[in-house]
């Protein structure tokens, strides 16, 4: 019998042995929905402490205010053209506040993604609402649709997120259940916490390579 062969069949057995073994008893893990459970009035500043440590900018204002204070965060950074979802809950308000010769130029997803393409590319930012939040670790729930396709929050250099202060939960486990997740699984959920950033081999962190540079979230109360 040669070595090789003999080796194998030594490693063989020790694998055999191995799984003949009792099985290793599992730790209780506890109750997932009832885990780190944050009441509600600390849900806003413990989101936006979260997301602020990876170089998201989240304000927090009264609904009715953000057009206004959209446009001001718009012209401070010269933004010229901000795509969006003409038919998205917002798209109204986005009309109203910057019709007419007012900056930004609106640009609404309108067509297929190939006719679009180019157009997206050459725009400064795209703005979307969200599904939800997650206080716990500070992540953006989006669902893309027709209305509001994926390329609006990954093409553009910057990525203004809109988000109802009522609609943070306390933890991905929690959102799953208030949602109704397992009736409604959603085909292409996204989990957004910062802006795109990645690594070099020598750990030089980099941000808008391969997305957003910029993620600004507007929590509205």
């Amino acid at each position: 019998m040669s070595s090789t062969t003999t080796s194998r069949e030594r490693i063989l057995g020790r694998l055999h042995a191995a799984c003949a073994r009792a099985a290793m008893p599992l730790p209780e893990c506890g109750d997932v929905w009832q885990a780190a459970d944050i009441p509600v009035e600390e849900r806003i500043p413990l989101l936006k402490k979260r997301m602020e440590t990876v170089r998201a900018e989240v304000h927090v204002m009264p609904e009715a205010e953000w057009p206004n204070r959209l446009a001001g965060m718009l012209s401070e950074r010269d933004v010229k053209t901000l795509a969006y979802g003409p038919e998205a809950w917002f798209g109204a308000a986005l009309r109203k506040k910057f019709k007419g010769k007012a900056a930004p130029s609106l640009v609404p997803y309108e067509g297929d993604v190939e006719a679009f393409r180019d157009t997206l590319f050459d725009t400064d930012a795209g703005i979307t609402g969200t599904l939800g939040g997650i206080a716990e670790n500070g992540t953006l729930i989006l669902w893309p649709d027709a209305v509001e396709p994926r390329l609006l929050s990954l093409v553009p250099s910057i990525h203004i997120a809109l988000l109802k202060a009522d609609s943070i939960h306390a933890t991905f486990a929690s959102a799953l259940r208030d949602m109704g997740w397992a009736k409604n699984m959603p085909t292409n959920a996204l989990l957004i916490s910062g802006p795109s950033k990645t690594a070099d081999i020598e750990m030089t962190l980099a941000f808008g390579v391969h997305g957003p540079r910029e993620l600004i979230v507007l929590v509205l109360e």
